[in-house]
């Protein structure tokens, strides 16, 4: 039975939500443990309890990373949607001390599970600081890169839209530099939907898929991405809701493979006036990279996890 460790920063965009949902559906799987990162005095760890608590999975740890209050991410503004609408009830928060996250991703290391990280890489580093070389060591998956231009037919982003890699700079040339990740990057994950055709099946699918399509009609209420990209990018679906950047990470880590092309890449990593840029070189660092997908099948596959 494969073993799974997720950090992530959910309780922002929604994919986090649909991403941990997948796994908590995936048949024969063990999730040694959830961290949190950007954490806000423990209000993402809390999110993260919830969901898990809506499976009944109180057997999984969860502990709460790296906090904004440190000083790791100084040029954001990370926001939340409305609690009050996102969620349909107060949910605690869940603080507790960094390390206790940092010695969870450490026993998921030394248990052999697989890491995946689906927010900005500070834990990662603050793990590796403390133990040094413990990186290279883990079998890890990471959402974010942009080294090649996202495909026609699909949104155009610029360097600096890659969230998880630039919130903190830091920790992602860092962990880079001293680990052996696969990165899942934009190009691929820019492939994918949440689709609003989804929607019907998702509420019959117990209280998670409810979540989902409350958490699903508050971002397509508050910002639409079906006139800004279904309308406007032909690989896409017209009834486009969302992206789904993380739940493609997770799906590509446990070995989704439909279309799935990866390759190694040397890449050379520099900060130019505080923006990382990954960029292609014979000198560079061999990186396995994620470089061709099926979107369709992936979105596809992921709603089936969701409702069978």
């Amino acid at each position: 039975m494969p073993k799974i460790h997720l950090d992530t920063d959910i309780g922002g965009d929604m994919d986090d939500l649909c991403a941990l949902a997948m796994l908590l559906k995936w048949p024969d799987l063990e999730i040694t443990g959830v961290t949190t990162v950007s954490d806000e005095r423990g209000r993402r760890a809390g999110y993260a309890r919830y969901v898990l608590n809506l499976m009944g999975r109180t057997d999984i740890p969860v502990a709460a990373g790296a906090d904004v209050a440190d000083g790791h991410y100084h040029h954001w503004e990370l926001g939340y949607p409305s609690d009050e609408e996102n969620w349909p009830e107060p949910v605690p928060p869940r603080p507790g001390p960094i390390d206790e996250a940092l010695s969870l991703l450490q026993r998921s290391i030394e248990q052999g599970a697989i890491l995946v990280g689906i927010g900005p890489f500070t834990n990662f580093r603050l793990l590796d600081e403390k133990n040094p070389g413990i990186l290279r060591q883990a079998d890890l998956f990471l959402m974010g890169g942009h080294v090649y231009d996202n495909p026609p037919g699909f949104p155009q982003w610029p360097n600096d839209f890659d969230y998880n890699i630039q919130v903190d700079v830091r920790s992602a040339h860092y962990v880079l530099e001293h680990a052996n990740p696969t990165l899942i990057p934009l190009a691929v994950s820019c492939q994918t939907a949440l689709r609003r055709a989804y929607l019907p099946r998702l509420a019959q699918a117990g209280r998670l898929g409810e979540l989902i399509v409350r958490q699903a009609e508050l971002f397509a209420r508050t910002e639409p991405l079906d006139p800004k990209y279904g309308a406007t990018c032909p690989g896409l679906p017209r009834d486009i809701i969302n992206f789904q950047h993380d739940p493609l990470a997770c799906a590509i880590a446990l070995g989704w493979h439909e279309g799935v092309e990866i390759e190694s890449v040397p890449l050379k990593f520099e900060v130019q006036d505080n923006w990382l840029y990954e960029i292609p070189a014979p000198s560079g660092i061999a990186t396995r990279l994620v470089t061709k997908i099926d979107g369709n099948a992936f979105n596809q596959y992921w709603c089936d996890i969701l409702c069978r």
